[in-house]
């Protein structure tokens, strides 16, 4: 299945997609330090990159016409500084809203099918009325907004025809797409890492497919039994089961009163699971292991205390001036704190060992904490790719019955 892939980044949601079995025509990002990591890897034969058509620019200025027809997903995270938490919320005032981009792009190849990916921000209610906005517009993209019109009365007339729709029951015409808006957890799907992300997926409604999005596979509540109740997760990694907290008894004696367990899921991954394996990080890096150096200044204040070892991280994340401190460190057994390796980061992120960053520290952190985690975007991208390849074989048995038919 032939794929697109705007704002790339660091290949995080790319690669799980290629997992999934999409195939990308363009493979496209602005940021000339995520664009020499695609090369890097892809020329020295990463083999989920092999033969990826990378280009560096803008998404705005990319030849579309010239990919020809027949792309089954348009897929990217357009950039998220309007709505971050941590950003200056300007949203649709913001240059770097990118949405409009990646809705031209929709309109222009048509796909089957998209996957955009976004921070939790934007489903704040600050911004309720602008994702409104942006679905309307991935549902009906060749609505557009005419060139005296502000995003507020397109956004009335978009509601209009969506209304004038629902109430007629009839069947669309034009480019229509069927839209979920989901807000996950990645440490619901085995991700080690407290990581909120709004999804936006929709199928183009000629396929009449039905979707939803993956239920989890991973739970906090599995993780403290697999502590407290059962001691797995301390036996597992070679520690003395330390004594049951008060506050979990009463947990714990229920878990091992009950007989029937089928319906559990995994445990949380940890950063303890995460980091599994890894020697501490030096100055001078470690052998065998691609970017695992050591990073001084590490300090804990208010706001910015770590992860600790023992949960999920929490979000790894990019600001305007490079890494907001704390949130990218870990809280050793001791109390003390240091930095991720951008080895360990990549690990928080599900990239593979063998995947090597481009760029200073500050600069592979920020690829990182703009990625899409690599595992999640393979279930996400897995589904989707389900949902199509069934369509097409129901297509297909439609026109060999037409064809067996025609010639009877």
């Amino acid at each position: 299945m032939k794929s697109v892939e705007l704002f790339a980044g660091a290949g995080g949601l790319g690669m799980g997609l290629s997992l999934a079995g999409f195939d990308p025509v363009a493979v496209i990002e602005w940021d000339r330090w995520a664009t020499d990591t695609l090369r890097e890897n892809r020329d020295r034969g990463f083999p989920l990159l092999s033969g990826w058509p990378i280009h560096q620019g803008d998404v705005r200025g990319f030849d579309y016409a010239g990919l020809g027809e027949g792309v089954d997903l348009v897929s990217g995270g357009p950039p998220c500084q309007p709505f971050s938490m941590g950003g200056k919320h300007l949203a649709h005032d913001d240059h770097r809203d990118m949405f409009p981009a990646a809705i031209k792009v929709i309109r222009i190849l048509k796909p089957r099918a998209f996957i955009l990916e976004n921070v939790k921000g934007l489903t704040r209610s600050a911004f309720s009325n602008y994702l409104q906005y942006i679905q309307f517009q991935l549902a009906r993209p060749e609505i557009v907004r005419l060139s005296d019109e502000t995003w507020q009365d397109h956004h009335a007339r978009l509601q209009r025809e969506h209304t004038a729709r629902a109430a007629s029951s009839g069947t669309p015409t034009g480019l229509c797409y069927n839209v979920t808006r989901t807000l996950v957890n990645a440490a619901d799907y085995g991700v080690p890492q407290k990581r909120e992300r709004l999804f936006l997926i929709g199928f183009r409604n000629d396929l009449n497919v039905e979707w939803s999005f993956p239920a989890p596979t991973h739970s906090a509540d599995a993780l403290q039994d697999a502590k407290w109740a059962t001691g797995d997760y301390w036996d597992r990694h070679g520690l003395r089961r330390p004594p049951v907290p008060a506050s979990h008894s009463l947990r714990a004696r229920t878990y091992q009163q009950r007989n029937d367990r089928s319906d559990e899921l995994e445990p949380w991954r940890t950063v303890r699971d995460a980091v599994e394996g890894l020697p501490d990080p030096t100055t001078n890096g470690v052998t065998g292991w691609f970017d695992h150096r050591f990073q001084p200044g590490a300090r804990s204040y208010k706001g910015h205390t770590g992860s600790p070892l023992d949960l999920p991280a929490k979000t790894l994340k990019a600001g305007d001036h490079g890494v907001p401190g704390g949130e990218n460190m870990m809280v050793r057994t001791d109390g003390t704190v240091r930095y991720f390796s951008v080895r360990e980061s990549a690990r928080l992120q599900t990239f593979p060992d063998t995947f090597k960053f481009h760029g200073a520290w500050s600069e592979a952190m920020r690829q990182l904490g703009n990625a899409v985690p690599v595992n999640l975007a393979h279930i996400v991208g897995a589904s989707v790719a389900t949902r199509l390849i069934e369509a097409q074989e129901r297509d297909l048995r439609a026109a060999m019955l037409r064809q067996t038919v025609g010639n009877a």
